[in-house]
């Protein structure tokens, strides 16, 4: 059965690789217009393979000379065979206010769950503030920092820091870095790093990694490609503490 189990999961992630959804790339300019843009897609086998897969992200800004906010949501949906292989979304909200040409403060909140994993749900709230080291059309650069509170409900009791627990709510430090490259007039790279150091559960943390790029196929569609890590140091018994995910596909775009 375990083998099965694991098969089936090589069968879903192989097949999202070949045609699934990178992350949605808005397009960012500081005029205060919203811009948004949507990815989805569907994959089956059939025959010696049975699998579906179903994915989609989308990514909305609004941005001035003042301030900025992001919107952003993800999901991912796999089965093979009758078993279900994925079964995640995550969502957030992100708004940044200019204090100078390179200072900025920022609130956040994230929402997450996932199935497979067992975490029926993750809220974050945060804040803190960044420093622009290099923003210009062709690369921008910063790092961020402040302090996060997290809230977290399982599906069944797992050990974490040391007790049963079935929900874990707790204050995190929180510490990333972005970059966004442009090559020519619309080709776009755009990477996001960040760290939460747990403060209740010395030494433990979790971190979120993402990495994408759109190559212009048209005026409105984009060829994409995209990597989500996500690692948790203290995930709980039976539960893995790394999940990659790697994603291609085409991007529609409302600038």
């Amino acid at each position: 059965m375990k083998s099965k189990t694991i098969a089936s999961m090589v069968a879903t992630a192989a097949a999202l690789t070949a045609s699934g959804v990178a992350s949605a790339q808005a397009t960012v300019k500081e005029d205060g217009q919203w811009r948004a843009a949507l990815s989805a897609s569907y994959t089956a086998s059939g025959g010696n393979t049975r699998s579906t897969t179903l994915a989609g992200s989308a990514d909305a800004v609004r941005a001035t000379r003042g301030d900025k906010t992001s919107l952003y949501a993800n999901a991912l949906y796999g089965s093979s065979r009758g078993t279900k292989t994925a079964d995640l979304w995550r969502l957030g909200a992100k708004h940044d206010w200019n204090l100078s040409a390179q200072l900025y403060t920022f609130a956040l909140g994230e929402g997450e769950r996932d199935d497979i994993a067992g975490l029926q749900s993750r809220l974050t709230l945060g804040g803190g503030v960044g420093w622009k080291f290099v923003n210009t059309e062709a690369l921008k650069f910063e790092v961020f920092g402040g302090a996060a509170y997290v809230a977290e409900d399982f599906d069944a009791p797992r050990l974490i820091d040391g007790a049963v627990r079935r929900s874990y709510n707790h204050a995190t430090l929180l510490a990333g870095e972005e970059s966004v490259h442009k090559w020519g007039q619309s080709t776009t790279a755009r990477q996001r790093l960040v760290l939460f150091p747990d403060l209740s559960n010395r030494g433990e943390y979790r971190a979120q990694w993402d990495a994408g790029i759109a190559v212009p196929a048209s005026q409105s569609l984009n060829l994409t490609a995209g990597v989500s890590l996500r690692f948790n140091s203290d995930p709980g018994a039976g539960v893995k503490r790394a999940d990659t995910l790697v994603t291609a596909g085409i991007q529609v775009k409302f600038d």
